[in-house]
């Protein structure tokens, strides 16, 4: 995708004023939840899909016992590569599919919708950002078109000078200035860059409480990812708005979000501050993450990767899921799964090698068990 001049980061907006008169897209009152509130919670999800087939009993466990707090202000990344359930987590998140266990509470109350009613209260305060930013807007509409239908679904039905004002107010928020050069436009006259920002101004038209990014930059030029990230940044700290930032990008997780889940298989296997998890990985699984990370200075050590390929997940190894691919794999790794273990202050590891049993498996340097 091209990029174009309007694509540079610009400097942060001043802070947004105050909201104004229904109908305008202001900031969320901040007299309401401190940062740190936990708005959204993952208990105990699960997403188990059914393989198509005559007399087919077998399921693809696509995420297993996942729990984790979205919260106000805060920005937590998932990290983990292709198929370990990150995009499936995300639209159970945004209710787009059904959990097959779990619960999801919001504000700690049950939130699971039944009707269409209850589902337009939910996409009020919880909204989705795809990854693919020409997908995701309709391409035969102009950004007019998908932004005031937006605002006529979540703040009813704008007219006249006050929808306009929403819609400037819209575009200028995700730094798309001035508002008139973009907003008679269809998707295609956009640059990536310019479309993927379109997306989130149509998410923010309903002042959610929570931003679901799938890859939000992973389908963009690399010259103008940093901006979205930094856009994303800004929204978070001026809209006091809770992001789950999913990526398979553990070097941007670092930059942008406070915390950071690893997920391998379907399962967590390390969680904690987003420098501490990149700067000393503790499991197995991270470390090699951390080490596949763009380094020029370390090509040779980044030849060597986990042996194997990742593993089924129709029938998933028993114990830990990592264990056919991880140079320290012991019996009890490959027999019994390893919970969460604390591994630092805020921190945890689902690795038998932190724990106190005497047949643990004994951790070292993974550079050197690859060679």
């Amino acid at each position: 995708m091209s990029s174009s001049p309007s694509e540079a980061p610009t400097p942060p907006a001043p802070p947004a004023a105050p909201a104004g008169p229904a109908g305008a897209v202001g900031p969320i009152d901040p007299a309401g939840p401190a940062d740190g509130d936990v708005v959204l919670e993952a208990v105990d999800l699960q997403k188990h899909f059914k393989l198509r087939g005559i007399g087919s009993r077998d399921v693809v466990h696509a995420v297993d016992g996942v729990n984790f707090e979205l919260r106000r202000g805060r920005v937590l990344a998932l990290v983990g590569e292709s198929g370990s359930g990150k995009s499936t987590i995300a639209r159970l998140l945004a209710q787009l599919m059904p959990a097959t266990g779990g619960r999801l509470l919001l504000h700690g109350e049950d939130a699971a919708t039944k009707g269409r009613r209850a589902f337009r209260r939910y996409v009020g305060r919880v909204q989705m950002i795809f990854q693919d930013p020409f997908g995701s807007l309709n391409p035969v509409h102009t950004v007019r078109y998908m932004l005031t239908r937006s605002l006529r679904i979540h703040r009813g039905r704008l007219r006249g000078t006050e929808l306009e004002d929403a819609l400037v107010e819209l575009l200028e928020r995700v730094q798309l200035k001035p508002a008139e050069r973009y907003i008679d436009k269809f998707p295609h006259e956009l640059s990536g860059g310019q479309r993927q920002r379109v997306a989130i101004a149509r998410a923010l038209a309903a002042d959610p409480e929570v931003l679901l990014a799938d890859e939000p930059i992973s389908m963009l030029d690399v010259s103008i990812r940093l901006g979205i990230l930094n856009l994303l940044q800004d929204l978070r700290d001026r809209l006091h708005i809770a992001i789950l930032y999913i990526t398979h990008d553990i070097a941007s997780a670092r930059y942008f979000a406070d915390r950071t889940m690893v997920m391998y298989a379907g399962r967590i296997v390390e969680s904690g501050d987003s420098e501490a998890v990149t700067q000393d990985p503790k499991h197995p699984y991270t470390q090699l993450l951390v080490r596949s990370a763009p380094d020029p200075d370390d090509l040779e050590a980044r030849a060597h990767g986990a042996r194997g390929e990742a593993p089924s997940l129709v029938k998933p190894p028993s114990g830990c899921r990592f264990n056919p691919r991880c140079p320290f794999a012991t019996e009890l790794c490959r027999t019994e799964q390893p919970p969460l273990l604390p591994v630092g202050e805020g921190r945890e590891a689902a690795c038998w090698g932190y724990s106190d049993r005497a047949d643990k498996p004994v951790l070292s340097d993974i550079t050197e068990a690859l060679a």
